[in-house]
């Protein structure tokens, strides 16, 4: 249960320094995960786009085979988070309203799978790590994705939440 959690909720149970497209698919199936939540702007792609990245396409495709998969976005605009989702055959929320947990719930129901057996992936401490954590889900905080898929150098949000954080209490972020 969430509330339980020995560790800060703002921090990850794994953050790789990587991008979504350099994840260890089978860590994230070591750990018994069957599902994931997946953050979308800045975590699959770089700007308003909604042409994914090539190897984002390729993790994700390649993560369907073994698991499920749902695009979790705070963006209010449903046709962009549509798009996205209809490249991929997934299901998706947009207007989430992390890191509240009203919508993450109603997904969570939906995949009919214990919390620990889901991931929540994004790039953002005070939303995507935050929200998944309150729920009791394995948190992976991801770097923004550049428009070819490799890590954008200069976060100033990330960097701005990290510290954040740290003033907060949370251990080594």
């Amino acid at each position: 249960m969430a509330g339980l959690r020995e560790q800060h909720w703002l921090k990850p149970d794994w953050e790789p320094g990587l991008t979504i497209a350099q994840l260890s698919l089978p860590h994230l199936t070591a750990h018994g995960l069957r599902a994931a939540v997946i953050d979308v702007d800045r975590t699959l792609l770089p700007g308003r786009d909604v042409t994914l990245p090539g190897p984002v396409s390729d993790w994700l495709v390649d993560a369907g085979r073994r698991m499920q998969l749902h695009l979790f976005s705070n963006n209010p605009s449903r046709e962009r988070i549509s798009a996205v989702a209809e490249q991929l055959g997934v299901s998706f929320t947009s207007g989430a309203g992390k890191p509240r947990r009203g919508a993450l719930r109603s997904v969570v129901r939906d995949l009919a799978l214990p919390p620990e057996a889901i991931a929540m992936i994004g790039d953002r401490l005070f939303t995507d790590v935050l929200c998944g954590n309150r729920m009791g889900l394995y948190t992976v905080l991801v770097r923004p994705v550049r428009a070819d898929g490799k890590p954008c150098r200069h976060d100033r949000v990330q960097r701005l939440e990290r510290a954040m954080a740290r003033a907060m209490g949370a251990p080594s972020i």
